[in-house]
C-alpha cells in the first residue's frame, strides 16, 4: 500500500467498503511494461478497471486500448481518445456493435469463429482482423483456455477466408491466462503462432501483427517473477521463432497495470465460530464476492490482507462476505491466518485490488450499493 493511499485513508476516513487507487502507480506500471516489452504497443485491457481517471492517465502516457464492448469504446471516445488507438478485442460481439464501432473509426477487430468473421465482413468491410488462437495456459490463477480461441488449422483457414472476403488479415492473438506465473507459456504460444504465420505465407497471406495478450501478474499472495523477466522471456521467444521478421507486437495488460495500484478497505462486521469442536473463526467483512471480489471464486485469486493487529498471534479463519447467500465465502480452504485480536469494527486492507473488483461489483444485491471508488 502506497504512502499516498495511507495518507488518504488516515485523513479522509472514507466509509467502507471502498476502493482507493493511486494513479501514480498506474503510471509506474505502464512505464515498467513499456521498458520490459520494448517495441510492443501496449493496449490496456479496459475490463480490468475502466475508470475515467485510469483511462485519462494512460492516454496521456501514450497507451492504446483493448475494448471488450461498444460501451468501453464509447467511454474512450468520450475522453477524446482517438478511434485508431482502440481495438475491439472481444471475440463475441453483436453485429450492430461492430458496425457502430467501425462507423466511429475503430478498424481493428478480433474473432475466433466463422460466424464472427461473417459478422465483421458484413458490418466492417475492409477492417483489419486478428484471429485468436486457443492455448492451454496452464499455471494461470485465472485460466482463459476454454471459452476463447480456436485450433491452429482453423486459424489458417479463417485468415485466408478473411483475405478473400476483402478484410485485412493482420495477425494472430493468444492469451496465456490471467495471473500467469509460468514464463514458458508465452514461448509455447509464440511458437504455435510462428507456425501459423509460416503456413499462411505459403499461400500468399502475409501476417504482420502478433498479439501476445495479457497475463502479467499483480502482487497477490504468492510471488511471481518481475515483469522484466517476462519481457526478456518474450523477447527471446520472438527472436527464436520469428528471427528478424518485421512484426507489430501488441500486448493487452490489465491486471498488471491496475492491480497493484489499488486497495480495498473493509470493515469486520462479525467474528464468530460455528461449532464447539472447531474453534476456527469465521470473519465476516462488509465486502464479499458480490461486492467486488468475485475472483475469489474457487479461491482462485488470493489477495494479501493487512490488519491493525499484524504481528500478534494468529489463527486460521474462514473469510466471508455480508450477503444472505451461501456462496458468499471468500476463503475457506486457502489457509488464511489472521490475528486473534481482530475484532468487530476493525478496518482491514485488501491489497493489490485495483483490477477486476469495482467493475465486478453488483449494483444492488441484498440492497448493498456498488463499491465506492476513489482515484488519487
Amino acid at each position: 500500500m502506497s504512502k499516498k493511499i495511507q495518507q488518504f485513508l488516515r485523513e479522509s476516513r472514507p466509509d467502507t467498503p471502498c476502493l482507493v487507487v493511486d494513479l501514480d502507480i498506474i503510471s509506474n506500471r505502464y512505464a515498467d511494461l513499456v521498458q520490459a516489452l520494448q517495441g510492443a504497443q501496449i493496449y490496456y485491457a479496459m475490463k480490468a478497471n475502466p475508470a475515467r481517471e485510469v483511462l485519462s492517465r494512460l492516454h496521456t502516457l501514450g497507451a492504446f486500448f483493448d475494448a471488450a464492448s461498444i460501451f468501453e469504446i464509447e467511454a474512450c471516445l468520450d475522453l477524446g481518445i482517438e478511434a485508431d488507438r482502440i481495438a475491439f478485442g472481444n471475440t463475441i460481439k453483436k453485429q450492430r456493435d461492430i458496425a457502430r464501432a467501425h462507423d466511429y473509426g475503430v478498424s481493428l477487430f478480433a474473432f475466433d469463429s466463422w460466424a464472427e468473421l461473417a459478422k465483421i465482413t458484413q458490418a466492417a468491410p475492409g477492417a483489419e482482423v486478428f484471429c485468436r488462437l486457443q492455448v492451454e495456459g496452464g499455471d494461470a490463477d485465472w485460466p482463459l483456455s476454454r471459452k476463447f480461441g480456436c485450433e491452429p488449422d482453423q486459424v489458417v483457414e479463417m485468415m485466408k477466408s478473411a483475405r478473400d472476403k476483402g478484410l485485412i488479415p493482420a495477425g494472430v492473438s493468444f492469451h496465456v491466462g490471467s495471473q500467469q506465473r509460468s514464463l514458458q507459456q508465452w514461448d509455447t504460444a509464440i511458437a504455435s503462432c510462428a507456425n501459423i504465420f509460416e503456413k499462411l505465407a505459403e499461400i500468399g497471406v502475409v501476417l504482420t501483427l502478433l498479439n501476445i495478450g495479457g497475463g502479467f501478474p499483480a502482487s497477490y499472495r504468492y510471488p511471481s517473477e518481475p515483469v522484466a523477466a517476462y519481457g526478456k522471456a518474450i523477447k527471446d521467444s520472438l527472436t527464436r521463432h520469428f528471427g528478424s521478421q518485421p512484426l507489430r507486437v501488441i500486448a493487452e495488460p490489465g491486471r498488471y497495470i491496475a492491480g497493484d495500484a489499488g486497495i480495498i478497505q473493509s470493515e469486520v462486521v462479525l467474528v464468530t465460530t460455528k461449532s464447539g469442536e472447531n474453534d476456527r473463526r469465521w470473519i465476516f467483512l462488509d465486502i464479499g464476492k458480490f461486492g467486488g471480489l468475485p475472483e475469489t471464486l474457487e479461491e482462485a485469486i488470493q489477495y494479501r490482507i493487512t490488519t491493525p493487529h499484524d504481528g500478534g498471534p494468529t489463527g486460521q479463519v474462514v473469510l466471508a462476505g455480508p450477503t444472505c447467500d451461501e456462496a458468499d465465502v471468500l476463503y475457506d480452504a486457502a489457509g488464511y491466518a489472521l490475528p486473534l485480536a481482530l475484532g468487530i469494527g476493525d478496518r482491514i486492507q485488501i491489497l493489490s485490488a485495483g483490477a477486476y473488483t469495482a467493475t465486478y461489483s453488483a449494483v444492488g444485491f441484498n440492497g448493498f450499493p456498488p463499491l465506492s471508488e476513489y482515484y488519487i
